[in-house]
């Protein structure tokens, strides 16, 4: 079949149902956090505001850490 003739069957539009999907079991959770000017001034990557969690991680109780 050549490249023509594929494309005399696409459509312009395709109207999904997505009524029917399911989470994608292989994808990597992704969590974005938007922080306010003032903080992201100070906590400028990831890792700064890793290493800040896990500070305050240490002064939470026991039982209210994973």
């Amino acid at each position: 079949m050549s490249a023509e003739t594929n494309t005399d069957n696409l459509l312009p539009e395709y109207d999904f149902d997505y009524s029917q999907a399911k989470p994608n079991r292989f994808a990597k959770k992704v969590i974005n956090i938007t922080l306010d000017d003032d903080v992201a001034k100070i906590f400028t990557d990831s890792e700064s505001v890793n290493k800040a969690l896990r500070a305050i991680l240490t002064a939470l109780p026991k039982q209210l850490t994973l």
